[in-house]
């Protein structure tokens, strides 16, 4: 069987090769070996026909580089002292190498990352310095920031800026930008990922059930979205108090009129100042009405509105909030912005105005089950004023359990935070006895006040 594999193998590769000057009968012949061994995980036995493949016919077939890579982690997992070292140099070689060969295959910032990372974690014993590293990490980014995209490597960029920052080898005005583009591309790439995700939630929305390709892909964006959503943690961790008001406020008022006129710098020091809590200094205003002036937008409506609501002008503060709404026009931001509008008006106790605001969320971005939490929030502080009795009023708990349980169907990363709201809810909701007691198994209970929903009381 394996004879017939390899040889089935082999002949794929002459068809796969025959453009190339370079076809050698022994290179076919190695290149069916080795890749046989490696798919049997027999790295060891894999390596000595891979090395003779890769340097008598390195232009034969990109699989040198897929299966050498996998023989080269091997070998440095493995090895130690002075051939780690010449496994990892060797490793760096061979992506270097799969770029000149295989470009078209080959993504610049992907692998300039890669190479980088592997420098990182193995910093020690290749006596690598804070400041060659993130030298290494940043000229990846400048390089191609569209496909530097691994959550580890950004989480490592940062963390590498951080520590520099610490030791006063960089200053704070390139920590805080740093930290505001690894935050807009960690962005980006949820992006990019929730919006392959929400279609084939949508799909499934419809009762049409996902190709098995499809349940893969599926799986594929879930894992990523959660890496992204752990590293935004950690990188927010990192950053700590650095980035406090009191390092934020005179930094900005210093390069303000340099700056006044820069949407871009205005938009990131506004945000920081705003997620910061800095917004009752006066210089927090002042950057949004030049940011207004500067570059109108849903963006800046928003903002504005934030400094209505600190002006105790709640009701024009909605009125910017939904001009806001109104103005954005691409999808996934309008569903970030919906949802910070709620979030918004559910501190205000605005209830019924914060659960639009989060349906248009979960509407035009459903594979984010956030939403779904803070509605199921506001049922449950809302439970001792919408009903007439106790088990009326306590029967609330099972609506927010139903809503939190929504966020885990959808959203990888909010299962943990589901499951600990369905059961705080559930402990303060009717149990059974108090159920039999009341008999009223499987009746529908009418919720008022705000929320205007039902609810079935459990069947005993």
């Amino acid at each position: 069987m394996r004879t017939k594999i390899t040889f089935l193998f082999t002949l794929l590769l002459v068809g796969l090769n025959v453009g190339y000057a370079q076809q050698d009968e022994e290179c076919m012949t190695k290149l069916s070996i080795f890749h046989e061994y490696v798919k049997a995980k027999n790295y060891d036995a894999a390596y000595e026909p891979w090395m003779l493949v890769r340097n008598k016919c390195p232009k034969f077939n990109n699989a040198i580089y897929i299966d050498g890579e996998k023989i080269l982690n091997h070998k440095i997992k493995n090895a130690t002292d002075v051939k780690k070292i010449n496994y990892i140099n060797d490793l760096l070689k061979l992506w270097e190498q799969r770029g000149m060969y295989f470009a078209s295959k080959t993504k610049k910032g992907e692998y300039a990352a890669k190479a980088c990372q592997l420098m990182y974690d193995n910093r020690k014993i290749l006596n690598k310095s804070k400041e060659e590293l993130y030298e290494c990490f940043d000229n990846a980014y400048k390089l191609d920031k569209v496909t530097f995209t691994n959550p580890k490597s950004l989480y490592t960029y940062f963390s590498l800026m951080v520590d520099l920052y610490d030791a006063k080898k960089k200053p704070a005005k390139d920590l805080f930008n740093k930290y505001d583009d690894v935050v807009e591309k960690v962005e980006e790439e949820v992006k990019n990922y929730s919006e392959k995700l929400n279609k084939l939630i949508e799909k499934e929305d419809t009762g049409t059930a996902l190709t098995k390709k499809e349940g893969k892909y599926k799986k594929f964006y879930e894992s990523y979205l959660k890496a992204y959503d752990q590293i935004s943690g950690s990188i927010d961790q990192k950053l700590g108090d650095r980035a406090n008001c009191e390092n934020l406020i005179p930094l900005y008022n210093k390069d303000f009129e340099e700056y006044k006129n820069d949407a871009l710098w205005l938009k990131r020091a506004v945000s920081r100042m705003y997620h910061k809590e800095c917004t009752d200094d006066p210089l927090y205003e002042k950057l949004v009405k030049s940011y207004d002036q500067t570059a109108p937008s849903a963006d800046t409506k928003y903002f504005v509105g934030t400094i209505l609501f600190k002006n105790h002008k709640e009701n024009e503060a909605i009125k910017y909030f939904q001009q806001a709404f109104d103005l954005e026009t691409e999808r996934f931001k309008k569903a970030k912005l919906a949802n910070r509008i709620g979030l918004i008006l559910k501190k205000k106790r605005r209830y019924g105005k914060a659960r639009n605001y989060f349906r248009q969320a979960l509407r035009l971005n459903p594979s984010n089950g956030r939403p779904y939490l803070s509605i199921a929030a506001m049922y449950a502080a809302s439970a001792n004023n919408c009903g007439s009795t106790n088990f009326d009023k306590r029967a609330v708990y099972w609506l927010a359990a139903e809503e939190a349980r929504k966020a885990a169907r959808v959203d990888p990363t909010q299962k943990k935070n589901s499951s600990k709201s369905v059961a705080n809810y559930l402990a303060k909701a009717p149990n059974k006895a108090e159920i039999f007691s009341s008999g009223r198994s499987g009746q529908v209970i009418k919720i008022a006040c705000w929320i205007g929903a039902s609810v079935t009381v459990p069947k005993i």
